[in-house]
C-alpha cells in the first residue's frame, strides 16, 4: 500500500464529517488535507485505543520524534511520507503537528477541566490548530481568516464534546467545565451512570447555546474575499451544526448513545454548500 493509499483509507474509515468536505477539493489540496487529517487520526487513536496510559505516552513521544525527524528529511511512517512533500506548499509547519500531539498528551494527563477558559486551551490544540492548517490548505489569502478558523475549530470541538458526553464519561473523561456542572447541579457519577435529569438537560442546553454562538462568531469573522476558498470549512460547519440541532431535537439523549447523521445526509449538506453556497 502506498502512503497515499494509506492516508486515504485512514481518512475514509473514520467516517468523519470532515471527509465529505474533502471530496470537493482539487486533487493537490485534497491530498494535503487527507494526509494531515490522517496524521490527526493517528495521534488521536493513540489516546482512544491504547488503554495503558504509559504505553500511550510512549507512543505519542514516538510521534513527536517522528515529526521532528520528518521535518529534518528522515520520515518513516506512511502518513509522514504522504504529508511532507505537500507541507511546504501549504505552510504546514512542525509546530502545528506538535500542537496536535500536545493536545492528545493532555488527554492522558487531564480528565477534568475546572472552567471554560481551561477547556479552551485544550480545544486550541486539538481543534483550533487543526482549523488553522485546514484553512491554509483550502486556500487562505487573508490573515484574518486564521481567527475564523480557530473559532470554527472551537465550535466543532464543543459539538464533539456535547455529542460524546456519555462515551467520554465511560472512559473516565469529562470535558464539561466543572464550575458549570456545579452551577447546574450535575455530578460526575450521574454522567457515568447515564442518569438523565432536568438538571442535565439544562446543562446541555447551556453548552449547545454556547456552541451555536461560536458558529455565529466564526462565520462573522470570515473575510468575504476568502469565503469561496473556505467552502470546505463551511461544508463542515453545515454538517456539524445540523448534528447539533439533531442532538437538541433528541432532548440531549447523548449519555447512552452516539447521535450521528447518515453518510447520505452529510454528502447532501456538503453538496448544498458547494453548489448553492448556503446551509
Amino acid at each position: 500500500m502506498s502512503p497515499q493509499d494509506y492516508v486515504q483509507q485512514k481518512a475514509a474509515a473514520s467516517g468523519s464529517s470532515f471527509y465529505y468536505a474533502f471530496l470537493f477539493l482539487p486533487p493537490e489540496r485534497r491530498a494535503a488535507i487527507t494526509a494531515f487529517y490522517a496524521f490527526c487520526r493517528e495521534v488521536d487513536d493513540v489516546v482512544d485505543e491504547i488503554k495503558d496510559p504509559g504505553v500511550a505516552a510512549t507512543k505519542l513521544a514516538w510521534w513527536q520524534k517522528e515529526v521532528m525527524q520528518a521535518y529534518a528529511g528522515q520520515r518513516s511512517h506512511p502518513v509522514m511520507h504522504a504529508l511532507m512533500p505537500l507541507a511546504p506548499d501549504f505552510g504546514i509547519e512542525s509546530r502545528h503537528l506538535m500542537a496536535v500531539i500536545e493536545g492528545c498528551q493532555m488527554d492522558l494527563n487531564q480528565t477534568r477541566y475546572l472552567d471554560f477558559a481551561g477547556l479552551t486551551t485544550y480545544c486550541h490544540l486539538v481543534a483550533g490548530v487543526v482549523g488553522e492548517v485546514a484553512a491554509r490548505i483550502f486556500g487562505q489569502t487573508d490573515e484574518a481568516t486564521t481567527a475564523y478558523a480557530h473559532k470554527l475549530g472551537l465550535a466543532f470541538q464543543m459539538t464533539n464534546i456535547i455529542r460524546d458526553v456519555g462515551e467520554d464519561a465511560m472512559r473516565g473523561r469529562i470535558y464539561l467545565p466543572l464550575d458549570e456542572q456545579q452551577r447546574f447541579g450535575v455530578k460526575a457519577n450521574e454522567l457515568m451512570q447515564r442518569d438523565y435529569s432536568d438538571r442535565f438537560t439544562a446543562l446541555m442546553k447551556f453548552q449547545t447555546d454556547r456552541a451555536h454562538a461560536l458558529y455565529d462568531e466564526a462565520l462573522a469573522l470570515l473575510p468575504a474575499d476568502d469565503r469561496r476558498a473556505q467552502k470546505p470549512g463551511l461544508m463542515m460547519a453545515s454538517i456539524y451544526r445540523t448534528l447539533l440541532r439533531e442532538i437538541e431535537a433528541s432532548g440531549f439523549q447523548v449519555l447512552h448513545q452516539r447521535i450521528a447523521l447518515t453518510p447520505l445526509r452529510k454528502l447532501w449538506l456538503a453538496w448544498k454548500m458547494q453548489a448553492l453556497g448556503r446551509f
